[in-house]
C-alpha cells in the first residue's frame, strides 16, 4: 500500500514552504527596507521642514551666495583676496589656512612626540622624568587652555615692535607677531621648481634602489644625507645657471612697525605652538607604546651583532614599532586637523571662523554653509585616512 503525504505543502520547493517570515533572509530583506524607508520618510521631513522655515523667514535657499562679493577682509590670505572678492573666494581662502595650520602641526607634533616617547624610555632619571612630565602635564589639560595660554600669556605679553626680540638679526618678534624674511620669486624661477621635482623623484628612486641593494647584499646606503644632498643641491645648481632670479626681501623697522619680510600672525603661532605640544603628549604615549610593543630580543640581538643602542633603537626597533604606531597616530592627526577649529576663540581665519563665522552671519545661509563646513572636513580626514592607510600598508610586516 503506496503512502502518500498529503496537504499545501506536498510537492512544492522548499523555498516556497511555510510564511516568508520563516525565512530568516527575506526577514531581513523587510526590516533592512523598513529602516531604509523610515530613514528617508525623516530626511524628507527634515528637508520640507527647513525649506518652510526659509520661507517663512525670506531666506532663499540655495548656493548661489557663493558667487556674491564677501565684503569683509581677511588678516592672512594664502592666495589672492580682497573685500570685493566672493564669499567662494573667502571659503578657499580659510580651507588653506585650515590645511596651514594643520600641516605645520603634524609635522611639530610628530617630532615632539617621537622625541619624548624615546626620551620617556631613556635610561637617564632626568631625562625620564621631564618627559614624563610634559606628558601628565600637557594631556590632562584643556586644549582650549592650551590656546588661551600661548596667545594671552605669551604672544601678547611680547615687547612692541621697538623693543623686539632679534635672532641673528633677520627673525623679529614682538606682540604684532614673527617677522621673517620673504623669497622674490623672479622671472626664471620655475627652473628650481623644475629641478626640486626632479630631486624629488631622484630620491624616490634612490630609495627603491638603495632598499633592494641591502636586501640583496646587507650593505646599507646614506640615503638621508645623499638625499638632503639631492634637494639642496639641484635646484641651487639649477638657479645658479639662471642667475639667481631669486631674492630676499628682509623685514625693516620703520617707524612702529616693521615693513617688508613675511609676517606670521601671533594666532597662528599660538594655534599651532598649542597644537602641537597638545597632539604631541598623545603623540609619545603612543611611540612609547609602540617601542614597549617590540620583543625585548630584538633589542638583544642587534647588540649581538654589534650595533650601538641608538643605530639598535633607529635600524631594528623603530622600523617594527611603526606597525603597531601608524593606525593610532592616524587618529591623532585628524584629531589635530579638527581641533583646528578652536582658531575661532582667538580670531584666526580658519575655515570656521572665516566660512561658518562671518560668511553664516552675513548671509543667513545656515544649512548651505555648515553643509559644505562638513564637507570639507570630511574630504581632509578621508584624504587624511587613506594616506596613512596606504602608509600603513607599506610598513606592514609582510609574511613569506
Amino acid at each position: 500500500m503506496a503512502i502518500t503525504h498529503e496537504g499545501p505543502t506536498a510537492g512544492a520547493p522548499a523555498g516556497a514552504r511555510g510564511s516568508i517570515w520563516s525565512n530568516e533572509k527575506t526577514r531581513g530583506w523587510i526590516a533592512q527596507g523598513a529602516i531604509g524607508a523610515l530613514a528617508l520618510l525623516l530626511v524628507g521631513v527634515m528637508v520640507w521642514n527647513a525649506q518652510s522655515n526659509l520661507a517663512s523667514q525670506r531666506i532663499t535657499s540655495g548656493f548661489g551666495f557663493l558667487s556674491q562679493t564677501a565684503g569683509f577682509s581677511i588678516n592672512q590670505t594664502l592666495v589672492e583676496y580682497s573685500e570685493a572678492s566672493t564669499y567662494a573666494r573667502a571659503l578657499l581662502v580659510g580651507l588653506l589656512n585650515t590645511l596651514l595650520v594643520a600641516v605645520v602641526g603634524i609635522v611639530f607634533a610628530t617630532i615632539f612626540g617621537f622625541l619624548v616617547g624615546v626620551g620617556r624610555l631613556s635610561k637617564n632619571w632626568v631625562v625620564r622624568q621631564v618627559c614624563t612630565a610634559y606628558v601628565e602635564v600637557t594631556r590632562n589639560l584643556p586644549l582650549l587652555f592650551h590656546v588661551l595660554f600661548w596667545y594671552l600669556a605669551v604672544l601678547a605679553a611680547m615687547p612692541a615692535a621697538r623693543q623686539s626680540y632679534s635672532i641673528f638679526g633677520e627673525i623679529y618678534i614682538n606682540n604684532r607677531g614673527v617677522y621673517i624674511p620673504k623669497l622674490i620669486f623672479g622671472d626664471g624661477s620655475y627652473i628650481g621648481l623644475i629641478a626640486l621635482l626632479v630631486a624629488a623623484a631622484a630620491v624616490v628612486a634612490l630609495k627603491m634602489w638603495a632598499t633592494a641593494r641591502q636586501m640583496r647584499t646587507g650593505q646599507p646606503f646614506p640615503v638621508l644625507w645623499t638625499s638632503l644632498a639631492l634637494l639642496i643641491g639641484l635646484p641651487f645648481v639649477a638657479l645658479a645657471l639662471a642667475g639667481f632670479p631669486v631674492t630676499i626681501e628682509e623685514p625693516v623697522l620703520k617707524g612702529f612697525n616693521f615693513t617688508g619680510g613675511s609676517r606670521l600672525l601671533p594666532e597662528f603661532a599660538a594655534l599651532t605652538i598649542a597644537l602641537s605640544i597638545y597632539t604631541g603628549g598623545f603623540i609619545a604615549e603612543i611611540v612609547r607604546a609602540g617601542i614597549k610593543a617590540v620583543s625585548r630580543g630584538q633589542s638583544e640581538a642587534a647588540a649581538s651583532l654589534g650595533l650601538k643602542p641608538g643605530l639598535a633603537t633607529r635600524l631594528v626597533v623603530i622600523p617594527q614599532a611603526l606597525r603597531v604606531m601608524v593606525p593610532p597616530l592616524t587618529s591623532q592627526y585628524l584629531n589635530l586637523t579638527k581641533n583646528s577649529s578652536l582658531a575661532a576663540f582667538i580670531g584666526y581665519p580658519e575655515l570656521v571662523q572665516v566660512f561658518a563665522g562671518t560668511t553664516l552671519n552675513q548671509t543667513g545661509q545656515a544649512i548651505e554653509i555648515i553643509a559644505i563646513t562638513m564637507g570639507c572636513y570630511l574630504i581632509i580626514s578621508l584624504v587624511t585616512s587613506a594616506f596613512m592607510n596606504w602608509y600603513n600598508r607599506r610598513v606592514a610586516l609582510v609574511e613569506r
